[in-house]
């Protein structure tokens, strides 16, 4: 029987740790800087984290620290511990793409106040430039900080930076995909004197339109583009295209790939990848595959992003043969599936409940490409609700081989799951590791872990739990 007792202040599993010999894998993990501070990472809570890197005498670079703090842009302020870590280390300085991400994976658990600790000590190394107040804006727009927003871009001439149509583009970029489309509108016809508009500056409010939706402004701003001389490019048709689709009005997209050959802008696959993904949505699967040879005889190689829109049409209806097939001609003509591949054929097994099937085409996809978030939560949930909690957990571990670090979903998914089987102690572990990697668990995924331990009047652990849980609201690590 496995028991949870206190270990050091931490919740442990009553087992026990045997010697083992390393496989070759493992060897060459040793000598691989990255993998080995992501193990160290991964196993190490953020508090103890300094000390642990210190005696691995492992040294970092500046493509090693980018690639670790890429791999690790959503664990919290573990990140941002190895971050402080590296800047000490002998011979080594921060690069502006390593402060970047950074930033942007602060910006993400709304730690702003270090943000802009980070974009000073930026200004005083000389390392700022546009894209850093774009990254800002982008991430204070979509946490739907509008003001601030506007602030990232308002202040750049008190670090040292001109506001340039970039940036002027950059502002309206962030506001339009958070979905404040008016507010950019409103700042283009205040400033459009002073950053004159070019084509990336009327695509990006012709995308904000179309996500509003509300295709009469949309086909005024297309409108007012070739009033003012300003060529539509590909970015501005594949815009176009879409917000009609979306609006229902598939033939009038058509006409308008139809005539780009004649504007000397030819289709490109991701434009044909729209019309086969909409005719799927709308189960008019002949449509789809004709608009698929149609690509093909107009000499457009299909890429991942086509192939996986006729995979969903034929998932749509249902008809896993033939989506099959399209894996097998992806083979034939050398494009990789990704991650959505899997994804869209997962997705249509399990909820047809075909789930023997579902994992022996993960077990296959997983050595052929990455699997993301989505994939691993799938699959986890899917044995859960076959009451197979041990695949759930070996889906779990050989996630964490991959030194894939899980979402807040995926943990979610899986306390939720093990909590719902009885598997109290595991539940609290993994809670307990949730919370110290900064992740801030669900209302619905702790309150069931509470009524479970209540229930098993296990009030010791839910008030450990519960002190650890308050320590992160107080600080939060994570939205």
């Amino acid at each position: 029987m496995i028991r949870v007792r206190f270990c050091s202040g931490k919740l442990c599993l009553g087992w026990m740790a045997t010697p083992r010999l390393y496989s070759s894998s493992e060897t060459k993990e040793m000598y691989d800087p990255t993998k080995r501070i992501s193990k160290i990472m991964m196993s190490c809570p953020k508090l103890g984290l300094d000390t642990m890197l210190d005696q691995s005498g492992v040294n970092v670079s500046p493509e090693v620290v980018e690639e670790v703090l890429k791999r690790f842009e959503n664990a919290g302020m573990i990140a941002y511990r190895f971050f402080e870590w590296a800047g000490k280390q002998r011979n080594y300085a921060h690069s502006v793409r390593a402060y970047h991400t950074m930033i942007e994976s602060l910006a993400k658990i709304r730690q702003y106040q270090i943000v802009w600790d980070l974009v000073n000590i930026m200004r005083n190394k000389g390392q700022l430039n546009i894209e850093t107040f774009c990254i800002i804006m982008r991430k204070y727009a979509r946490a739907q900080k509008v003001d601030e927003a506007i602030y990232a871009f308002n202040v750049m001439e008190k670090y040292g930076l001109t506001p340039n149509l970039a940036a002027f583009n950059g502002l309206l970029s962030a506001l339009c995909k958070a979905k404040n489309v008016r507010k950019a509108q409103e700042i283009f016809d205040q400033m459009k004197e002073r950053f004159v508009p070019d084509t990336k500056t009327y695509s990006i409010l012709l995308e904000g339109w179309g996500r509003s939706p509300n295709l009469p402004r949309a086909r005024a701003i297309f409108r007012e583009m070739v009033d003012v001389a300003c060529q539509p490019d590909i970015v501005t048709y594949s815009t176009m295209v879409d917000i009609l689709c979306k609006a229902g009005r598939v033939h009038e997209a058509v006409g308008i790939v139809r005539s780009m050959d004649a504007r000397w802008c030819r289709p490109t696959s991701f434009i044909y990848s729209i019309l086969i993904h909409t005719y799927g949505i709308e189960n008019r699967i002949e449509d789809a595959i004709d608009t698929f040879l149609e690509m093909t005889n107009n000499g457009v190689r299909a890429d991942v992003v086509v192939y996986n829109a006729l995979i969903s049409a034929f998932c749509k209806v249902n008809n896993i043969k033939n989506a099959y097939r399209v894996l097998k001609e992806m083979k034939n003509n050398e494009v990789t599936p990704n991650a959505r591949t899997c994804n869209i054929i997962l997705n249509t097994l399990i909820g047809l409940a075909r789930y023997d099937e579902a994992f022996r085409v993960f077990r296959r996809m997983i050595n052929i490409c990455d699997p993301d978030a989505d994939t691993y939560t799938m699959m986890i949930k899917m044995f859960f609700e076959m009451n197979d909690s041990e695949n759930a957990l070996k889906v779990w571990k050989h996630m964490r081989s991959k030194r894939f670090v899980p979402s807040l979903h995926t943990y979610s998914v899986l306390i939720n799951g093990l909590c719902d089987k009885g598997s109290l102690s595991k539940a609290c572990v993994f809670m307990e590791e949730m919370i110290e990697k900064g992740i801030r668990p669900p209302a619905l995924t702790f309150g069931k872990l509470r009524q479970s331990l209540i229930k098993e009047d296990r009030r010791d652990v839910l008030d450990f739990l519960q002190e650890k849980m308050n320590l992160l609201i107080k600080e939060p690590l994570c939205d």
